[in-house]
């Protein structure tokens, strides 16, 4: 009888079977999945009573037993297409999936280097310490966190990106309070809250026992951020975007926008706890990626868009940007005024600032110059350690002009 075409080629022995799974679960947790001991005996129970004729209901069995939220279902998939293929040809297969991530031509699946570094196995373990290492000379070398701020988040490997994570979690983004047009109950608060004295008096027959007070809530801003995927500012973008997706991740009342010849809102895509998954989306929903630049026109539609919306209580805006305007500065004086006008502070980042000699000499620098409120570099860790220390309650705001 010949099997059908779907089948999986699985050893007949319960034994092989159990093996290939905690394989597949080892591999899982690897690349980043939260499984195990407990997760790899319910999914051989799982496999066993579905059964293994078909390659679908084995893949629904270890799904329904290995992947807990929504967003872990992209790695799964491919990490079962990568396995059952022929457990045997794991290296190969890492090899392959490595070669085609790092096509310039191709964009490489969500997970992917994360995925073939997993397939290819641990590391080998160290040399022991009884053996002399060479000595190195150090003395041009730089620490690994240095290295780090300057590596580019689409190069680093699993290790390096965890490392990163670890980073931009320190960077922890704590705007400054601000009031609001709410008030809450406080014995102790500045204004008298007549309503709450009378609802009092109230419950004890029209009696005054004492005087409820209020106070103002205080809430940090809403914070926006406008941020430039052209040519120009392709390198720049990658790492701006994983420190945007922890903010999203970690606030409330955070929008993100990007632009490059329109703008686009990718709010929701960020929300997405994956950060390869969350910019997989924002690929398939930007069009102009790494394309040319229309500033003027995009913030001339954010404002008459999106203003009213994001801009209310005191907002905060990062405008993200090296100012060279395709159209030549056209209409980007008024529309930056307006953006100015309508926020509490807006910050432009400008990652040509790491340059000693920089001189506003292009017609949408010197446009936009005069109309924002600070004006920083912005093109590696430390730059963004020094956003956050700004944006701190008690931070000192600077205009640099």
């Amino acid at each position: 009888m010949i099997p059908p075409r779907d089948a999986l080629d699985v050893p007949e022995p319960a034994a092989a079977l159990g093996a290939n799974i905690l394989g597949f679960v080892r591999l899982l947790r690897r690349a980043g999945l939260p499984v195990g001991p407990g997760e790899a005996l319910r999914a051989a129970e799982a496999v066993s009573l579905a059964g293994v004729e078909q390659r679908a209901v084995v893949k629904a069995a270890l799904r329904a037993t290995l992947v807990r939220r929504h967003d872990q279902s992209l790695l799964f998939d491919a990490a079962f297409d990568l396995f059952w293929r022929d457990p045997e040809r794991a290296r190969a297969g890492a090899a392959l999936a490595l070669t085609e991530a790092q096509r310039p031509e191709e964009k490489p699946r969500a997970g992917g280097r994360r995925l073939a570094e997993a397939m290819a196995g641990p590391r080998p373990p160290p040399p022991p310490p009884g053996e002399e290492k060479p000595l190195q000379d150090a003395a041009m070398t730089v620490s690994e966190r240095e290295a780090l701020g300057r590596l580019d988040f689409e190069a680093m490997s699993a290790e390096q990106i965890a490392a990163a994570k670890r980073e931009i979690r320190r960077l922890a983004l704590r705007l400054d309070t601000r009031p609001t047009r709410r008030f809450r109950r406080d014995p102790l608060g500045p204004r008298v809250d007549l309503r709450g004295t009378l609802r009092e008096a109230a419950r004890t027959g029209g009696e005054i026992a004492g005087i409820a007070r209020r106070r103002r809530v205080r809430r940090p801003p809403p914070l926006v951020a406008i941020c430039d995927i052209s040519g120009s500012m392709a390198r720049y973008a990658q790492v701006l975007l994983h420190f945007l997706h922890a903010v999203v991740n970690e606030r409330d009342r955070v929008q993100c926008f990007v632009f490059g010849t329109r703008l686009s809102n990718i709010t929701r895509q960020l929300r997405h706890k994956d950060p390869e998954i969350a910019f997989e989306m924002v690929g398939h929903m930007v069009p102009d990626w790494s394309g040319g630049t229309r500033i003027g026109e995009a913030l001339e539609e954010f404002n008459r868009r999106w203003g009213r919306r994001v801009l209310g209580q005191g907002a905060v805006v990062l405008l993200i940007t090296d100012g060279l305007d395709r159209e030549g500065g056209a209409g980007l004086a008024e529309a930056t005024e307006r953006l100015r006008r309508s926020c509490r502070r807006l910050v432009w980042l400008n990652p040509l600032l790491r340059y000693a000699g920089f001189e506003p000499r292009s017609q949408g620098i010197r446009a936009m110059l005069p109309h924002v409120h600070e004006f920083r570099p912005v093109h590696n860790l430390e730059s963004l350690r020094d956003l956050v220390a700004a944006l701190a309650p008690g931070g000192r705001e600077e205009r640099r002009r």
